[in-house]
């Protein structure tokens, strides 16, 4: 049964009609043509699809478009703000870290959620907030590097 779901999208006010039960991946490539977020595994464990709803890292593979309904969501499309970059798309760019960029937009929403958690990470705390994210490519020494040098922009210190 298809139903009007509102929601906040990158900053602007949104309403879809959808079936309820229909992927939020799905709903934002195809209907709303935001094509940043990844169909990985469809399963929530590469983390391609990635998305920030209500400032959190959620899985849009296996979330319902229903279950945004209310909130504010983020995509990689939003992140920046006009014209200018957020420092971890910066950081990704400096520190080429992304080959292919397939799982780039996810790496980043994932990394801003952990980075508004824990502003000051060590190298392991990256490590392990990032786990569930997956490189095909084997750029995860440079995607560290990036997310240490953005949490450094982000607090106004100098990069590591």
């Amino acid at each position: 049964m298809t139903k009007t779901i509102s929601f906040t999208l990158n900053g602007r006010p949104v309403q879809v009609q959808a079936a309820a039960d229909r992927m939020l991946l799905w709903v934002l490539r195809t209907e709303l043509g935001l094509t940043g977020t990844k169909f990985g595994c469809g399963i929530s464990q590469c983390g391609a699809c990635t998305v920030l709803v209500n400032g959190q890292a959620v899985r849009s593979c296996t979330e319902s478009v229903l279950s945004v309904e209310g909130k504010e969501l983020v995509t990689i499309e939003g992140l920046a703000q006009g014209e200018s970059l957020h420092p971890l798309q910066k950081a990704f760019i400096q520190h080429d870290a992304l080959q292919c960029g397939f799982c780039t937009p996810g790496m980043i929403l994932t990394a801003y959620a952990f980075l508004r958690r824990n502003p000051s990470p060590s190298h392991a705390e990256v490590l392990a907030g990032m786990n569930h994210n997956l490189c095909r490519c084997g750029a995860h020494l440079r995607i560290v590097e990036a997310i240490l040098s953005a949490a450094a922009a982000m607090r106004g210190a100098s990069s590591p």
